[in-house]
């Protein structure tokens, strides 16, 4: 290879053992904020919505990790060319590198969570990769120039330059290994939360609005969506690269704004409370039609209401803006939070503590709301004000304030492509208008006449419920579409219209075949 594509190589392996570094410092130092993520929150924050809800419909819960890859590339890039500018000029590389280390201290110091200790990781992770930077370029010049006045051949110098790169990659890969076993030894807090036990709800309604699945709630048709998402497959959208880490003992969420007096809460305060224990479905904004973001869960909580009664809420005011500890807030109507729907500040989930990354230890529930107005994860603040006075983290970039979820429905059989037997056809899926109640569900073939599908009991008028329907079909290509009648009289939309500002709608169409 070339001098200066070993200089590109040394480039990229000086700042690449810098960000590990700085990613180990993080580790040890400030979890929640490192270098890379905080750059990659500060992306986010300034992407126009309609990039995000591009970076949903193509990739999914992937699209972090999309973002994440995204950035690796970009350093990358820099990297390389800090190396072939050190090697043309004295210091020009370095001062890439520096320039590039105060983006990420800039980056570190907007991220809510940081605090004086969160700098050191910027700072070690520049100091690692100017120094090894000058450290590969003096050896990459000394093998280029060797043997030019006869005092040593090119072999020594070339050995000591490979040796070089050689030991900074190894040291690159065991600092990324300390970096993940001091992650992994941050399990500190999953060991905590495997370690609470959750109190027993305070009292469960009968069916159809109590917390256990009533009998005919489960059609048992393969293929159609779980009565109740696992925790596992349960989607997974926020605005966290990094999951917050919170330790339940230390967290406390505390009401402000119009209230007659302001309320502290800690988290063995919460768990002593009597907790009820409701199905919820929950649907993130960003759902294209027929999509998956959208899931059934067992959640166990304190009712909202109760926790602002205490508060003495004022007259005056008609939204709550909840905060999360990573800085990002929701604005969510008051009467969602005050009526007679189970608001919940959450506990668990689907009979154990919350996952970390779906909220742990506390995150809000609402049914009947898309998540972008009240889903708040690691919730640490509820500011009653008015819509008038404060907006929301995506209010203020181009989407609704309130966010009802709309009544929907989905085809989970047969599978869009799929080929079946001719015959009777198993149609099924499930549908949800949250709050409302999903009233019926019809199916139609090819642009015919709807029909009235067989409608599961749902649990409560706050899930999604299943449907079956049976076609007989003749052999070839076929179009079916469902549509789903709340219990207000609402029809799903047939209307295609894309998730922002409030929702997609439209009728999920899926092509098959029988054979």
């Amino acid at each position: 290879m070339r001098p200066q594509a070993w200089a590109a190589v040394s480039g990229a392996l000086s700042v690449g053992l810098g960000v590990i570094a700085g990613e180990l410092a993080a580790a040890a130092l400030s979890p929640s904020v490192t270098p890379v993520t905080a750059v990659g929150s500060s992306v986010i924050d300034v992407v126009p919505p309609a990039v995000k809800d591009w970076a949903i419909a193509w990739f999914g819960t992937a699209d972090k990790a999309v973002l994440l890859a995204t950035i690796a590339a970009v350093i990358t890039g820099i990297a390389l060319a800090a190396g072939v500018l050190e090697y043309r000029r004295a210091f020009a590389g370095r001062a890439v590198v520096v320039g590039f280390g105060v983006l990420g201290a800039l980056a570190v110091s907007s991220r809510p969570q940081s605090s004086a200790v969160s700098f050191v990781a910027p700072a070690v992770a520049t100091l690692v990769a100017i120094l090894v930077l000058a450290a590969l370029i003096r050896a990459l010049r000394a093998w280029a120039g060797a043997g030019d006045d006869g005092a040593e051949g090119p072999l020594p110098a070339r050995r000591r330059f490979l040796q070089a790169a050689g030991g900074t990659a190894a040291v690159a890969v065991a600092t990324g290994a300390a970096a993940t076993g001091v992650r992994s030894s941050q399990s500190a807090v999953t060991q905590q939360r495997s370690s609470i036990t959750l109190p027993a709800p305070a009292g469960a309604a009968p069916p159809p609005e109590g917390s256990f699945v009533p009998e005919g709630a489960d059609l048992g048709i393969e293929g159609i969506s779980e009565l109740v998402t696992p925790v596992a497959d349960f989607y997974r959208i926020d605005t966290a690269l990094v999951v917050p880490v919170l330790d339940a003992a230390e967290w406390s969420l505390t009401v402000t704004g119009l209230v007659d007096r302001e309320i502290r809460i800690t988290f063995a305060e919460l768990l002593a409370l009597p907790l009820i224990e409701r199905h919820v479905t929950l649907a993130c904004v960003s759902n294209t039609v027929g999509g998956d973001l959208t899931g059934n869960a067992r959640w166990l909580g304190w009712p909202v209401r109760e926790l602002l009664a205490r508060a003495g809420v004022r007259p005056e005011a008609d939204m709550v803006l909840s905060r999360s500890v990573d800085g990002f807030t929701a604005g969510t109507p008051l009467e969602a939070l005050t009526d007679a729907r189970d608001s919940l500040l959450a506990v668990g989930m689907n009979g154990e503590p919350l996952p970390v990354e779906h909220g742990f230890p506390v995150r809000l529930v609402v049914p009947g709301l898309y998540g972008f107005v009240s889903a708040t994860k690691w919730v640490t603040e509820l500011k009653v004000t008015r819509f008038a006075d404060d907006t929301a983290y995506w209010s203020t970039r181009g989407w609704s304030e309130r966010g009802p979820v709309k009544t929907s429905s989905r085809i989970d059989v047969p599978r869009a492509n799929a080929s079946v037997p001719a015959g009777d056809v198993v149609v099924g899926g499930v549908a949800w208008a949250q709050h409302r109640g999903v009233e019926a569900v019809e199916v139609r073939a090819d642009g015919g006449a709807w029909q009235r599908a067989t409608l599961a009991r749902p649990i409560s008028a706050d899930t999604w419920c299943q449907y079956t329907a049976t076609l007989r079909l003749p052999a070839g290509s076929h179009t079916l579409q469902a549509r789903a009648l709340d219990r207000e009289g609402g029809v799903q939309s047939a209307d295609p219209a894309a998730p922002a500002p409030d929702g997609a709608e439209g009728l999920h169409t899926v092509t098959f075949t029988v054979t």
